[in-house]
C-alpha cells in the first residue's frame, strides 16, 4: 500500500479576483456614462410611450366611425363605443394615459389622451388628440 504525500503550495490556492475598490471604480464609470447618456435617451422614451396613446386613439377613431355609420352621429360615451381604457400605472396597470372624448356631434368629435406620468421629469404632461379625420396629433409635447 502506497501513501502519497501531497503538498499544496500557497500559489495554487490563490484565486484570481477583483477587489472591492476595482469593482467600485467600474460601477462609478458606468454611472457617469449613464448620466451623460440619459438626457439624450429621454426623447426616445417619450416617443416610445406615446405610441400607446396613438394606438388607443386610432382604436377610438375606428369605433367612432363604426358608431357614426350605425347611428348617424358620433358618441360622447367611451362605454357606448365598446372602449375600455386599460388600467393605468397608478392602478397597477400598464397604461400611461387616460382617455376622454371632449366633444362629439353629428359630424365631428375630438378624443384626447392625457399622460398621467411625466416621462422626462420637466413638469409637462404629454397630450394627444384625434378627430374625425383619423390622424392623431400631439397637442402638448413632453
Amino acid at each position: 500500500m502506497a501513501i502519497y504525500n501531497f503538498k499544496i503550495s500557497n500559489d495554487k490556492m490563490k484565486v484570481k479576483a477583483f477587489n472591492l475598490q476595482e469593482i467600485l471604480v467600474v460601477l462609478l464609470i458606468i454611472g457617469v456614462f449613464m448620466l451623460i447618456a440619459l438626457p439624450n435617451l429621454m426623447p426616445l422614451v417619450t416617443k416610445a410611450k406615446s405610441a400607446e396613446a396613438q394606438i388607443q386613439l386610432k382604436y377610438i377613431f375606428n369605433n367612432q366611425t363604426s358608431h357614426r355609420y350605425l347611428y348617424s352621429k358620433y358618441s360622447t360615451d367611451l362605454y357606448e363605443l365598446d372602449f375600455e381604457a386599460p388600467k393605468t400605472v397608478k392602478n397597477n396597470g400598464t397604461s400611461n394615459y387616460i382617455y376622454d372624448i371632449l366633444n362629439a356631434d353629428n359630424t365631428t368629435f375630438i378624443a384626447r389622451a392625457t399622460a398621467i406620468t411625466d416621462f422626462d421629469g420637466d413638469g409637462i404632461y404629454n397630450v394627444w388628440e384625434i378627430n374625425e379625420n383619423g390622424t392623431p396629433k400631439q397637442i402638448i409635447k413632453d
